[in-house]
């Protein structure tokens, strides 16, 4: 395991039932899904996107989808997640434009640069300020010069009371998926122990240091943030 990267483990019950799990929550994602689309809209036809923890391929299918002659790849280090990903993208038709790669990004082979990424509830789940930071530098290696990203992860001021009220609002969300009121106590719990909820300003701050430019916040749906940033021209691979 690369210790700079997020370890989650997901095995196959929870890998199948995962989609349906949040089907309920599905405007939350659509709406990113979306922006993204947006964010991506300009790229060439023939773009070559990275999908970095694509999990169950939400994003990746839906991008294929609207955007038919764009080619992608997958970076899953969970088995489970990264087979659904594949059954789901062989439904739809795209496998011919995909590649699956089950690991991290530092065991994905050389390639020729991608014109834009995305890390969607991923970096969140790296506790080290400097560890995350160099998530995002392997994620800025991958791609082109002024190449775009769009990050999403879970944010807040965890000492602040809109927080607080936030969190409370997040429970009754996870209610939704149907977890046991025991899951959402542990949850509760974990945020800040488990999962790095940092303050917006702080978030910002390591996509830059990892070799973005200051990154825009498009979007939020509860404690989901989403920023897009394009790799800084001043990058440098070390």
């Amino acid at each position: 395991m690369n210790p700079k990267e997020p370890s989650v483990a997901f095995d196959q019950a929870h890998a199948a039932n995962y989609d349906q799990r949040f089907a309920k929550l599905a405007a939350m994602r659509d709406a990113l899904h979306l922006l993204t689309s947006a964010v991506f809209a300009d790229l060439p036809a023939d773009a070559r996107i990275l999908c970095v923890g694509a999990g169950t391929g939400a994003e990746l299918i839906h991008l294929a989808q609207k955007f038919p002659q764009w080619q992608f790849t997958a970076v899953e280090p969970s088995s489970p997640m990264l087979e659904v990903c594949r059954r789901k993208s062989k439904e739809c038709g795209i496998t011919h434009r995909c590649v699956f790669h089950e690991g991290y990004l530092d065991s994905l082979p050389p390639s020729a640069a991608f014109d834009a990424a995305t890390s969607l509830l991923v970096s969140q789940f790296i506790l080290s300020p400097d560890a995350r930071a160099d998530f995002f530098r392997t994620i800025a290696e991958r791609l082109r010069p002024g190449g775009y990203l769009v990050t999403a992860d879970l944010a807040s001021d965890t000492a602040s009371a809109s927080y607080q009220s936030l969190l409370d609002v997040w429970i009754r969300l996870m209610r939704e998926t149907g977890s046991a009121p025991e899951q959402l106590e542990k949850m509760r719990v974990a945020y800040g122990r488990d999962v790095a909820v940092l303050p917006l300003e702080q978030v910002s701050s390591i996509i830059t240091a990892g070799g973005f430019e200051i990154p825009v916040l498009f979007l939020q749906t509860c404690l989901i943030h989403a920023w897009y940033t394009k790799r800084n021209p001043t990058f440098t691979q070390s």
